[in-house]
């Protein structure tokens, strides 16, 4: 196959990924809104083949853009940017979601394998939920289409040919220039490490399944039925929590051994945005835990459930479009400049739609009245812990979210010590968190007695007393706040 059938081929499927999408996004739109049980089932038949042609035609073009990387088709502006000759297989992966337009594509392969559980699931919510799929699909897809209409650009192709992405150099004058093109850049030195090989497909994935609780609770509020919804927002909820802080402890792992950060965690920027939407899902799934057993909470768990999606939007917005270009090592700088309008519309639209269908609902949302809370329940505190995780939130994302503050009103924010500006507040969050962790599952829902409560805890307090003076001892530590937290230590010269 010759260069100029390869991407033709590969533009095509790039294309049709994106169509079908639509398409998709159509037809299920339209099954959700038809009262006609005839018209709803051939509109979700349309949106349903639409989708699998959008799974097969994303495939194809997952498939062809690593046959290019594997092979070295240096020809392709892609390959010669992020791939050389010299690389073992298993970093020729790492090339593949090196570049922006890879992990974006990563990004959608993930979402096709999720969406197949939901399509299987072949209830009334499957047209709703895959309206919200489809319609994101749309917006990835459209980031490879690399369509410009005079200075706009709609996102960019993986498949530009080196000639021309350099158009002009004097190389492509000669007839037989790919024979001078004999390797490419090669991978960032940073990016050669085994963490670099599991942990972007592990994250991307824990990205992709905060989709569906947003999705779930958009469909929930769409049709103003929210008790069927419970178990599959419980348990999309539960695998989003556990994959995405697997990815984040995979990016940690990766920073402390290749950028020598000194630390297991520093509060880099980029790390700090993958950070926040797994704190906003983990507290909805607990004040989901809360509505299941106790009636409580269910509109601060839509709410944590619409703004964990979005904050993985906010987090694209600020690791792909340059803004952290000067304040993180390891985010995308100039190349995601062309997607930073595509991106803030991406993240706008779905928050105004999801706010909107709350807000509209908001009295209707079902919520148990009590006139006091009991504060020997366990729902009380496990609301508590939420309220400290929204705590946490909002520092982390204010601080990190600076350059965007600077950016659009001029200011000159920073921070000359980050991991001092975090730690002396978040430890302390930390600690609280851990000590509700430790202590809330002696608690029952609805109300405890505070003696039995008193009296189960009075072993483990007694021996966690005994090993902290233990270690006190063994260490000679005498610093009151370095025994209560793990504070951080000023270095000695």
């Amino acid at each position: 196959m010759n260069i100029y059938c390869r991407v033709r081929w590969a533009n095509f499927f790039v294309v049709l990924s994106f169509v079908a999408s639509l398409l998709s996004f159509v037809s299920y739109l339209i099954s959700s809104q038809s009262k006609l049980e005839a018209n709803h089932r051939s509109w979700m038949k349309l949106g349903t083949y639409s989708f699998y042609t959008h799974i097969l035609s994303a495939f194809l073009v997952f498939g062809i853009l690593f046959y290019i990387i594997f092979n070295h088709y240096f020809e392709y502006f892609y390959a010669w940017s992020h791939s050389s000759k010299a690389l073992p297989f298993k970093y020729l992966l790492s090339c593949f979601w090196e570049g922006q337009e890879g992990s974006f594509l990563l990004w959608t392969i993930w979402h096709c394998v999720l969406s197949l559980f939901i399509i299987h699931r072949k209830d009334k919510w499957v047209a709703p939920v895959m309206t919200v799929v489809a319609l994101t699909q749309v917006f990835l897809a459209s980031t490879l289409l690399g369509i410009h209409f005079g200075e706009i650009n709609i996102g960019t192709t993986p498949f530009m040919l080196l000639r021309d992405q350099m158009a002009g150099a004097p190389i492509f004058q000669q007839p037989n220039y790919l024979s001078m093109v004999q390797d490419g850049n090669g991978l960032n030195p940073l990016l050669q490490n085994y963490w670099m090989v599991i942990h972007p497909p592990v994250l991307f994935l824990g990205f992709a399944s905060t989709l569906f609780p947003f999705a779930l609770t958009v469909a929930a509020l769409w049709k103003r039925n929210y008790d069927d919804m419970i178990k599959p927002l419980l348990q999309w909820s539960v695998f989003s929590c556990m994959i995405l802080i697997t990815g984040i402890m995979m990016g940690g792992a990766w920073a402390y051994e290749s950028l020598n950060f000194g630390g297991y965690w520093a509060w880099d920027p980029v790390e700090n945005a993958s950070l926040v939407p797994w704190i906003v899902m983990l507290a909805g799934l607990h004040t989901l835990m809360i509505y299941k057993s106790a009636g409580y909470s269910l509109k601060s768990t839509l709410v944590f459930f619409i703004f964990s999606f979005i904050l993985i939007l906010y987090s694209t917005f600020l690791t792909r479009t340059g803004i952290l270009g000067d304040t993180s090592v390891h985010a995308f700088t100039g190349e995601g400049s062309s997607l930073f309008y595509h991106l803030l519309i991406f993240m706008f639209l779905f928050l105004g739609f999801a706010l909107t269908l709350f807000f509209a609902n908001y009295k209707n949302i079902p919520d148990v009245k009590k006139e006091e809370e009991a504060l020997s329940s366990r729902e009380f505190w496990m609301f508590i812990g939420a309220l400290v995780m929204m705590i946490s939130v909002i520092q982390i994302t204010y601080t990190t979210s600076m350059p965007v503050w600077n950016k659009m009103f001029g200011t000159k924010l920073t921070v000359t010590d980050p991991v001092s500006h975090y730690n002396k507040i978040q430890i302390w969050l930390t600690l609280l968190i851990l000590l509700g962790t430790s202590t809330i599952y002696y608690f029952k829902f609805k109300s405890s007695s505070m003696k039995e409560v008193a009296k189960k805890l009075s072993l483990p307090v007694a021996v966690a007393i005994l090993f902290t003076a233990l270690i006190c001892y063994l260490q000679d530590l005498q610093n009151i706040p370095i025994i209560l937290a793990p504070l951080p230590i000023p270095a000695l010269d």
